[in-house]
């Protein structure tokens, strides 16, 4: 195949482009940084730059600027939004202009879709949660990409949980503590973290992009989601720690203002029973076996 790919260098990106390298495919990779062509990888800085004769079989877009990057200001928010939602419009209208348009869309969204809940438990039927910005963004996100499905593209809306990998992402932040010697936790610590190794996600996508008889919603997390308190146990068994601790909720609200709460202080449960139904199986379906392979 041919695939256009949107966030091709960031954290998910950089572990999907080898992949698909791997099994054959050919790679257009949108980016703003420069970045050197090699024999089956091309680089993009515009959408505008690609010809209406290019052929692509499948477009996958993953980019979006980061949700816990910084505090979310107003100017914040309008970067997050546009990063989303203007790429996948602007991606849109290169599907129209194409002569030949590409059989399928695998395009990321996220688990904030839901909003948050204590007790339920989230599959790819339930119904959202009106809450604040992170959910309105995934409802807005997925409702552009779907229009895709006008175009004659399979649509798979993919709900990301919390990647977790070693070399960045959200897990060098979770640990930092731990790397001192002092185990913590967020909060009151029973909130919920659905989580997914950054393998399993990389896999999962080759897996919906092979199988062209699915389409619509699947939740990229692991099938064993855990709480904050758990997730704190979890890594001290692969640190050395002199004691543990909870992080206030009342300092991360002031420092962080509505990301805390939307990001960190409330969670969601949420169950890929999407990808289970269609056979797909996880590397790392528990958090224990997951950090014993991150920090091997």
């Amino acid at each position: 195949m041919q695939i256009l790919l949107t966030g091709g260098t960031g954290f998910i990106g950089s572990a999907l482009v080898p992949a698909l390298l791997a099994k054959g495919h050919e790679l257009v990779i949108l980016s703003r940084g420069n970045h050197p062509d090699t024999e089956r990888c091309r680089f993009v800085s515009t959408l505008d730059a690609i010809d209406s004769s290019e052929v692509f079989d499948a477009l996958i877009n993953l980019a979006g600027a980061s949700l816990a990057a910084r505090r979310w200001t107003d100017t914040y928010k309008q970067e997050i939004v546009a990063s989303r939602i203007d790429t996948t419009r602007d991606l849109l209208a290169l599907v129209e202009r194409l002569e030949h348009r590409p059989a399928v869309l695998l395009s990321a969204s996220a688990i904030g879709y839901y909003g948050h809940s204590q007790d339920q438990a989230f599959t790819e039927d339930s119904v959202p949660r009106e809450e604040g910005f992170a959910q309105a963004l995934c409802r807005d996100w997925e409702a552009v990409a779907s229009e895709a499905s006008a175009l004659g593209l399979r649509v798979c809306l993919m709900r990301l949980g919390v990647v977790l990998d070693a070399g960045g992402g959200a897990l060098t932040e979770m640990a930092r503590s731990f790397r001192f010697g002092v185990a913590t936790w967020l909060g009151r610590g029973d909130q919920w973290l659905s989580w997914v190794h950054r393998d399993d996600v990389v896999a999962a996508i080759l897996f919906l992009l092979a199988r062209d008889d699915l389409a619509g919603p699947f939740n990229l997390t692991a099938p064993v989601p855990v709480t904050a308190r758990q997730l704190c146990d979890a890594l001290r068994g692969q640190h050395r720690t002199l004691f543990s601790l909870g992080a206030p909720a009342a300092p991360m609200r002031i420092l962080l203002g509505e990301m805390a709460d939307e990001l960190l202080l409330q969670g969601q449960r949420v169950l890929p029973e999407g990808l289970a139904a269609s056979g797909f199986e996880f590397r790392y379906p528990d958090i224990d076996g997951a950090l014993v392979q991150i920090y091997r």
